[in-house]
């Protein structure tokens, strides 16, 4: 699953970077429920604070910041900042961003893209992030998940029957 997660970010990463371009030249159409200006104005704030805010929740993570798991490396578990507000604020960041780049270009391909992004960071939290912070920092961590929602407030925490 782990190898999905990254096939599916790297989808995501290039369907992302095409579906402007590919509407721009017009090989592909906007998807006319989708094409309106004040959607496109909302896309814009997203884009925007999306990706300020997946480089402020990985600047918060400090020493902590890594890309994928590595089973011998043990980091401290960041539970301050945006991480006490969600356990995955880099995650819920790039798809408030993805989210607004395809209302800025809102064509099939974006769609795909971001459908794609959506499954990538499903299956990294939950089959490859969240078991190996179990493992890693046992009790603490299932404390953390009972309070804190995985990707928004208060909504995807975990009672200690489910980890």
């Amino acid at each position: 699953m782990e190898w999905w997660a990254g096939v599916l970010f790297g989808i995501a990463l290039v369907l992302g970077l095409l579906a402007p371009a590919a509407q721009w030249s017009a090989l592909v159409t906007p998807v006319p429920v989708l094409d309106h200006t004040a959607l496109q104005l909302i896309g814009t704030a997203l884009v925007a604070t999306g990706f300020a805010a997946t480089v402020v929740a990985q600047l918060g993570m400090g020493a902590s910041w890594r890309i994928g798991v590595d089973e011998g490396e043990r980091t401290a578990l960041v539970t301050t900042g945006t991480f006490a507000l969600v356990r995955n604020p880099v995650f819920t960041a790039m798809i408030s961003g993805a989210t607004g780049l395809t209302l800025l270009a809102p064509n099939l391909v974006a769609i795909i893209g971001l459908v794609a992004l959506i499954t990538a960071v499903e299956l990294q939290v939950r089959v490859v992030e969240e078991p190996y912070l179990l493992r890693a920092h046992g009790e603490t961590y299932r404390a953390y998940t009972a309070r804190v929602g995985r990707f928004l407030p208060a909504i995807g925490r975990l009672t200690t029957d489910v980890l």
